[in-house]
């Protein structure tokens, strides 16, 4: 899975450690595809060891590699479709496929009608650039997985509170928002702080001082109009009743990516000080209510005028579980802001390397000597993809890739896998497409790391230092 694959950071072997590396620089670029990356990266390599046995230069390998891929890319770039952007109705559907493709692999597949609508919702929310951090992923144990809804707008799970938060209401219509970087509580002083009184009147009015203190910040705040209180920092109790006699809902200690997705969503700023409130630093949404999810209460802010931020909050029975579905769903995120970026597809389903493996081999035939023989075992290489995609279904990989290669010689371009009949179909009217950045993506970085690992001859290992031999055993 691309995020256990990406997520393994201590690994030590050198060839290993440049899998990793292109399996992570593929889903930082593209989000998806890491699987395949590391797939054509061994397949490669695979493919090498005999010529490298047989004596041939390391130096000639990488030579014709680099040539077959960018005698591929070249075919990508002709073959890839250029879908319409002038039509929403179209362009939606697009991105849905591709959504659903890409979670095609993954382990909510059987629910991949229902991700997809959602997904493409989620990022249609964004604005022109599509921030990822935009997008909030929160996760509640329980339920089923299509209890997962999407909220266009924030929500984050109700912070700590103190007495008195029972009081305050718990939905608004139209309020506005106040964020705030200020922690409203009685402090004590600093341990070294030394303040000498001679008499009772002194330390009542340091007491009543500081008392005032926090009293004047609560006022400005009710006189401002805010009717929801955020703070980063903590909401003390007193702070908390204030506010629950004046009908204001507060929360303290919320998250800095929570406050910075509510002020994205409902405009104002996030406040040092209370002193002169403008209109202008304050938000609103058109409704504010706190909800229970699961046995989870969570704050939600929907309506939001300058909403381009939205949160998915994911349901499921077991906590590894919906820990990926959240890797599949950023994925397929990830997919669908490609997709909108660039708006050419290919067909997947294992159809266009087998494509670009027939399109090598008749290319490797032009081409005289040794590298010849390195350009079609680069194009077999490519056969390992879809030849995954039959073991991962269970299928007979031999008779599905010779139907293919048929297929394929006789110009029928799109020819891929079909899961569903166990056999293979037009993937290009079938839906199932792929940004084709994923495949150029992919395609350079396994040829780069193939020739990387390549050109190195040999590792030299350091002996653990600890190492002690075996005692010799007892009456030897």
């Amino acid at each position: 899975s691309s995020g256990i694959n990406a997520e393994y950071g201590d690994i030590v072997h050198p060839a290993a450690k440049t899998l990793v590396d292109i399996a992570r620089s593929q889903d930082a670029e593209v989000g998806d595809g890491t699987t395949s990356v590391t797939l054509l990266a061994g397949e490669f390599m695979k493919q090498a060891k005999p010529y490298i046995e047989d004596g041939i230069n390391p130096q000639v390998i990488i030579r014709s590699y680099r040539k077959a891929t960018a005698y591929a890319l070249k075919k990508i770039q002709e073959l890839q479709v250029t879908v319409k952007k002038d039509d929403p109705v179209e362009q939606r559907d697009l991105l849905k496929k591709c959504a659903a493709t890409s979670m095609c692999s993954k382990l909510i597949a059987f629910n991949k009608e229902y991700f997809s609508e959602m997904v493409v919702d989620a990022v249609m929310c964004l604005d022109s650039y599509l921030p990822l951090n935009m997008i909030g992923i929160k996760k509640v144990t329980g339920g089923s997985l299509t209890d997962t809804q999407l909220v266009k707008g924030v929500a984050f799970k109700k912070t700590f509170s103190y007495a008195g938060f029972e009081m305050q209401p718990k939905s608004y219509t139209k309020p506005r928002v106040l964020c705030l970087n200020i922690e409203l509580e009685l402090k004590a002083e600093r341990d070294n702080a030394e303040c000498r009184i001679d008499n009772v009147k002194d330390y009542q009015d340091i007491v009543d001082a500081e008392w005032n203190i926090l009293y004047e910040k609560l006022e400005k705040m009710v006189q401002s109009g805010a009717k929801i209180i955020l703070s980063k920092l903590p909401i003390g109790d007193v702070a908390t009743q204030y506010f629950a006699d004046r009908d204001v809902f507060c929360a303290g200690r919320v998250a800095q990516e929570d406050l910075n997705r509510t002020v994205k969503a409902c405009g104002g700023t996030i406040l040092a000080t209370v002193n002169n409130i403008r209109d202008f630093d304050m938000g609103e949404c058109d409704m504010f209510e706190e909800i229970q999810i699961g046995n989870e209460r969570y704050n939600k802010f929907t309506g939001c005028p300058k909403a381009k931020t939205c949160t998915l909050i994911l349901r499921g029975g077991a906590e590894q579980f919906i820990d990926e579905t959240e890797r599949s769903l950023h994925d397929a995120i990830m997919i669908v802001r490609r997709a909108m970026k660039n708006d050419s597809v290919v067909a997947g389903g294992g159809a266009i390397e087998m494509e670009l493996s027939k399109e090598l081999k008749s290319y490797a035939k032009t081409i005289h000597g040794k590298e010849q023989l390195l350009i079609t075992a680069y194009a077999k290489a490519l056969e390992v993809i879809p030849r995954q995609l039959c073991d991962n279904a269970g299928f007979d990989a031999t008779v599905i890739l010779n139907k293919l290669r048929q297929k394929h010689a006789q110009g029928e371009k799109w020819m891929g896998m079909d899961i569903t009949s166990e056999d293979i179909a037009d993937n290009f009217a079938a839906c199932v497409w792929e940004p084709s950045i994923v495949k150029r993506n992919a395609l350079t970085a396994a040829c780069e790391a193939c020739c990387t690992i390549l050109s190195i001859d040999e590792t030299v290992k350091n002996p653990n230092s600890n190492y002690k031999p075996p005692k010799p055993m007892p009456g030897m």
